[in-house]
């Protein structure tokens, strides 16, 4: 198969790609300016996979939520059993863990979901990172998702968060929201990308 030299290799301009990826397209895309949360509307394919590029808050100490619909978005209460662990490495090299956090799993909790807590307000503070959501349309099987996000963290912080879970319904889901319940989201984007 013959390459193709994209001409912007920054993600966060893509709007378009000018060759097929096999089965993986772009739907999609959003970009923040003050916005109070980020919806998407989900469809019939097999996978969808969010690309979250420099995720900047408003307002200092964010956390980064997501939640679900089954209603067309009337209503993200879809209920979760999910786990999230992360590493850390502050920048004076003088703390570092990998642990589970226990305060940002969900279980049977229709609550919006930690994806990573504390980020930075500073000008180049943000999060980037992804979330897989697996078979939303199924109307048999519950909704496994996978998330991987970095952040620069209020007090000089990176952050690895490594989320996961379910969403425990046969209905199908309709609706995807990102959201910093603490302020807007003062700038970034979100690719949205589907798989068959």
């Amino acid at each position: 198969m013959a390459l193709t030299k994209l001409n912007n290799k920054a993600v966060a301009n893509v709007t378009t790609l000018p060759v097929a990826l096999g089965d993986m397209v772009l739907v999609s895309s959003a970009t923040a300016s003050s916005s109070a949360s980020i919806e998407f509307s989900l469809g019939n394919l097999k996978e969808y996979k969010f690309f979250f590029v420099n995720i900047h808050p408003q307002t200092d100490g964010s956390t980064f939520k997501f939640n679900l619909s089954s209603d067309n978005g009337s209503n993200y209460n879809v209920v979760k059993t999910t786990t999230h662990f992360r590493a850390y490495h502050n920048e004076a090299g003088t703390d570092t863990s990998l642990a589970y956090s226990t305060a940002y799993d969900l279980a049977q909790s229709s609550d919006d979901h930690t994806l990573c807590n504390g980020t930075g307000g500073d000008n180049d503070q943000n999060i980037s990172g992804y979330f897989q959501l697996f078979n939303p349309s199924s109307t048999t099987y519950v909704k496994h998702f996978i998330a991987t996000l970095n952040q620069a963290q209020q007090s000089d912080y990176t952050i690895a968060h490594y989320v996961a879970g379910y969403a425990n319904t046969t209905s199908a889901l309709t609706n995807i929201k990102f959201v910093l319940p603490s302020g807007n989201i003062d700038a970034g984007k979100i690719l949205m990308f589907g798989i068959n």
